[in-house]
C-alpha cells in the first residue's frame, strides 16, 4: 500500500511512521510524510530513520494544488494533521479552524475525486466533551467544550458526509491522552518531566483533580493501523488506555519515579472551560479489530522518562521557544 501520512513530523505521527519503518507495523509499500512544520513539527524526529525509507514534502494539507499531485499518486492516507493544543485554541481560534476543518475538507475532497481506497481521521475524545460517570460509547452525541475539540468535532462530521454522500472509505479514531517518547512539552507528562529535570516546579490547573485516560503512543499506532487495514467505512473506533488517573495523580507518579518531592508542584488558576473528565468505551475496536494495549502505565512512564533524560538536545530548544513565546 503507498499511504500519505499528513502531519506526519508531530509527535504521534512520527511515532506511527517510526513503527512502520521499523517493521512493527506492516503492509506498506511506500510512504510520503507531509507537514507544515509548525512549532509542533519537528526534523529532528526523523533524524534516526533511514533516508530512503520514506518521502517527506513540506506543505499545508490546505494547499489544493500541492496535495491535489500528492494525493493522486497514493492508496491511502492517515490525518494527523491538527492544531491540538486547547490553551492555544482558546488563544488563536481561526488556526484551529484553519487546519482541522478546512484541512481535513481538502484532504477528503482529493480523496474522493482520486478514489483513495481508504481516509483515516485522527481524532480525539475530547469531542464528547465531559463526563462525570460512565464512558461514551461512539455512538454519544458530540458536545465539544473547548474550540480545539470543536474544530475535532468538525473534521470528525466532515468525514461522515464524505462517506454518507459519496461512499468514501473512511474511519474516524479518537484516543485518550496520548504520551511518550518526543512529545512536545508543552503538553501535561512532557511539561511535568522537563520542568523536574530542570529543577523548576510543575503548574497544575485548578485543583489537579481533572481526570483522563492515558495511552502510550505506539499502543495508539498499533490501534491506527488495525483501523487502516481492517476498520470498516463510516466507523468511528475509541482507542483508550483504561488508565485514568487525575493530573494531580499523574504528576505525583512522575515525581515518585524521580525521586522528587511532591512539594515541586504548583497550583495555577484554571484553564478556561476545562473538561472535568474523558473516559471511552473501547470495547468496539477490542472486540471488532482484537485490539489490546501492551504498555502498562509504569513502563510507559519510565521508557518516556528515561528519553528525556537522554535527548536534552532534542527538546531543551523547543522549551526555550516556549518560555520565550509566553
Amino acid at each position: 500500500m503507498k499511504l500519505l501520512i499528513t502531519g506526519g513530523a508531530g509527535f504521534i505521527g512520527s511515532n506511527y511512521l517510526r513503527q512502520i519503518i521499523s517493521g512493527d507495523l506492516s503492509g506498506i509499500s511506500e510512504i510520503t510524510v507531509v507537514d507544515k512544520l509548525t512549532y509542533a513539527g519537528n526534523l529532528k524526529n526523523f533524524e534516526s530513520l533511514p533516508e530512503d525509507s520514506f518521502n517527506f514534502v513540506e506543505a499545508d494539507i490546505c494547499d489544493v494544488e500541492l496535495m491535489n499531485k500528492l494525493v493522486s499518486s497514493h492508496e491511502a492516507i492517515v490525518n494527523f494533521a491538527a492544531e491540538s493544543h486547547v490553551d492555544r485554541s482558546i488563544s488563536s481560534v481561526e488556526n484551529f479552524v484553519a487546519t482541522n476543518v478546512a484541512g481535513t475538507a481538502n484532504l477528503l475532497t482529493l480523496a474522493n475525486k482520486h478514489s483513495v481506497s481508504k481516509f483515516v481521521q485522527i481524532s480525539t475524545d475530547e469531542v464528547y466533551g465531559s463526563i462525570e460517570q460512565g464512558s461514551w460509547s461512539e455512538m454519544e452525541p458530540l458536545l465539544p467544550n473547548s474550540p480545539y475539540s470543536a474544530t475535532k468535532a468538525s473534521a470528525d462530521l466532515m468525514c461522515r458526509s464524505f462517506f454518507q454522500t459519496y461512499g468514501l472509505n473512511v474511519s474516524i479514531t479518537r484516543a485518550s491522552n496520548n504520551y511518550g517518547p518526543s512529545q512536545y512539552p508543552e503538553k501535561l507528562i512532557p511539561l511535568a518531566i522537563t520542568n523536574l529535570l530542570l529543577g523548576e516546579s510543575v503548574p497544575i490547573y485548578g485543583t489537579g483533580l481533572n481526570v483522563r485516560d492515558w495511552i502510550f503512543v505506539k499502543d495508539h499506532c498499533n490501534a491506527i493501523h488495525r483501523v487502516l487495514f481492517g476498520g470498516n467505512a463510516g466507523e468511528i473506533y475509541n482507542i483508550g488506555g483504561g488508565q485514568e488517573l487525575s493530573n494531580i495523580h499523574i504528576v505525583k507518579l512522575i515525581m515518585e519515579i524521580l525521586g522528587v518531592s511532591d512539594s515541586r508542584i504548583k497550583f495555577v488558576a484554571d484553564r478556561l472551560g476545562h473538561d472535568w473528565r474523558y473516559s471511552i468505551d473501547t470495547q468496539k475496536i477490542e472486540n471488532d479489530l482484537a485490539f489490546k494495549t501492551k504498555v502498562s502505565l509504569d513502563s510507559g512512564l519510565k521508557e518516556t522518562i528515561s528519553w528525556y533524560e537522554t535527548n536534552r538536545d532534542f527538546w531543551l530548544p523547543l522549551r526555550e521557544k516556549i518560555v520565550k513565546n509566553g
